[in-house]
């Protein structure tokens, strides 16, 4: 059960190819947003999309694989853990973000249907 207390399992697809840094010690980290969607039926019956997006963060092999894999649009899973980090900006605001950071990612490719022409 300790897999349990800071998981985060997602669906989605990136809003735009991640932003890759190489840092000191030829550490790399990616950093991409995701987003996920869920569809209800309202009070009307009319179907309706909800999107959320999320800030996704990777370290190391796992940002290498994200540079490789990861495109805008293309449908992918991570599993991860959420973190929150609190900073002040330039003039002196206190700010908070919560972002996932990635351990595994797994992007969904379509099958490409191959189709003969007969003569």
């Amino acid at each position: 059960m300790t897999t349990l207390r800071n998981s985060v399992k997602l669906i989605g697809r990136p809003g735009q190819d991640p932003e890759i840094k190489s840092l000191a010690n030829n550490r790399k980290m990616a950093r991409f947003r995701l987003a996920t969607n869920e569809y209800y039926t309202n009070a009307k019956g009319e179907r309706v999309s909800d999107t959320q997006w999320h800030t996704l963060i990777a370290w190391g092999k796992t940002a290498d694989l994200v540079e490789k894999l990861v495109k805008k649009g293309k449908e992918v899973a991570i599993e991860g853990k959420l973190t929150s980090r609190t900073w002040e900006d330039k003039e002196g605001v206190k700010r908070q973000m919560v972002e996932v950071v990635v351990n595994e990612v797994q992007v969904f490719e379509k099958a490409e249907v191959a189709t003969e022409s007969e003569a």
